[in-house]
């Protein structure tokens, strides 16, 4: 009977396996569309001097036209503004770049979607993009998206990027996180032009929108008091009726969303506690509930291996456990780019990721830290 638990983690280790080689839809299969309505993308930027420059100046190489680029500087206390100010007197902005200085946070707002709104206040375009100062795009990205857009006929299109890891907390916890809110999201053809609200996602790195739509569901306002103002925000549509659309870009975007062990802890606490509750019925007990679990699948990663440690062969069932985990996560670790001999540290990986969600809950619920600014939610 013991052996029916590894071979259920085989059966796991087969549909990871499969879930990447069939991931669909994926952005390859819409050509890019090299004009069309103005675009304004919006990018908020609080204390980005080491990303803006890189983010900016793959948005201006687009192969798409007209752009304009509005960088919306959240009260920045390093040289973010000043980059930005001295990108945009070059030849490659060609007018095409602008500054906008955030006023002051006002009461009941979280950071983000306030930049955001103070950006589409002064954008001119039909269509909006919304993404994070710390994103690679390639030329193609934003024509293909928005080929996407029509042809799907859907209201906001968002790309799933491949996610940047340089230092080794990055590499360790990173792949962790990403399967375990993959495991709750499933097959993105679920997921799009949903009805269910709960089940509807966004990328915030990446969302392009109709004008019209965001109008519609209220802008970023309808979202102020949300860390996942991505998540809220599809949700909003789909309340509103209105179609999203997902898809998988790692050959067209990437993000690198934390640089250190302290950014993937703070930044990962102040997401999981607020935004996993939006995915999930809106029971109150089943949210109130769900930041305090969402830890214990990584138990399955962490129990086999030390009970093998400590009670050696004898229970042979966690020595083959462990060998089909390891399996798992060098698929996963090869998947998403990093490398391999990551994969031999998994049970670290997992205890990691259940140190987050348990601080996530336990603080992230009450009390946000995020960028030198301090929130309460409810």
């Amino acid at each position: 009977m013991t052996w029916v638990v590894p071979a259920g983690y085989a059966l796991f280790l087969a549909l990871i396996a499969y879930r990447y080689a069939t991931r669909r839809p994926r952005l390859t299969a819409y050509p890019p569309q090299p004009t069309g309505p103005l675009i304004s993308v919006i990018v908020p930027a609080r204390d980005e001097a080491v990303n803006i420059e890189r983010c900016v100046g793959s948005i201006l190489a687009t192969a798409y036209q007209p752009v304009e680029v509005i960088v919306v500087d959240d009260r920045s206390s390093d040289a973010t503004p000043a980059t930005v100010e001295r990108l945009a007197r070059s030849s490659a902005a060609q007018g095409r770049l602008r500054l906008v200085p955030g006023a002051e946070l006002p009461p009941g707002w979280f950071g983000k979607p306030w930049a955001i709104v103070q950006g589409y206040r002064v954008a001119r375009g039909e269509l909006l993009l919304f993404t994070d100062a710390d994103t690679w795009h390639h030329p193609e990205l934003i024509p293909r998206t928005v080929t996407a857009l029509r042809a799907e006929r859907v209201d906001l299109i968002s790309v799933l990027a491949r996610q940047e890891t340089v230092t080794f907390w990055e590499r360790l916890v990173q792949p962790h996180v990403l399967v375990a809110l993959a495991s709750r999201v499933g097959d993105l053809r679920r997921v799009n032009r949903t009805r269910i609200t709960w089940d509807a996602i966004a990328s915030g790195a990446y969302i392009l929108t109709t004008r019209v739509a965001y109008e519609r569901v209220g802008t970023h306002e309808a979202v102020k008091q949300s860390v996942a103002e991505d998540l809220a925000l599809a949700q909003s549509y789909v309340r509103h009726h209105l179609d999203i659309f997902l898809t998988h870009a790692a050959e067209f975007m990437s993000v690198r969303m934390y640089r250190s062990l302290a950014e993937v802890v703070a930044g990962w606490s102040k997401n999981l506690a607020l935004g996993v509750p939006l995915m999930f019925p809106p029971i109150r007990l089943v949210r109130r509930a769900a930041p305090y679990l969402m830890w214990l699948p990584a138990l399955c990663w962490i129990v086999p291996p030390v009970l093998w440690a400590v009670y050696g062969w004898g229970w042979g069932w966690a020595a083959a456990t462990t060998v089909v985990s390891l399996a798992i996560w060098m698929t996963v670790y090869w998947a998403e780019g990093a490398p391999l001999r990551y994969a031999l540290l998994y049970p670290l990986g997992a205890a990691m990721v259940a140190y987050i969600m348990i601080r996530s809950a336990i603080r992230g619920g009450r009390r946000v830290e995020w960028r030198g600014r301090v929130y309460r939610a409810d």
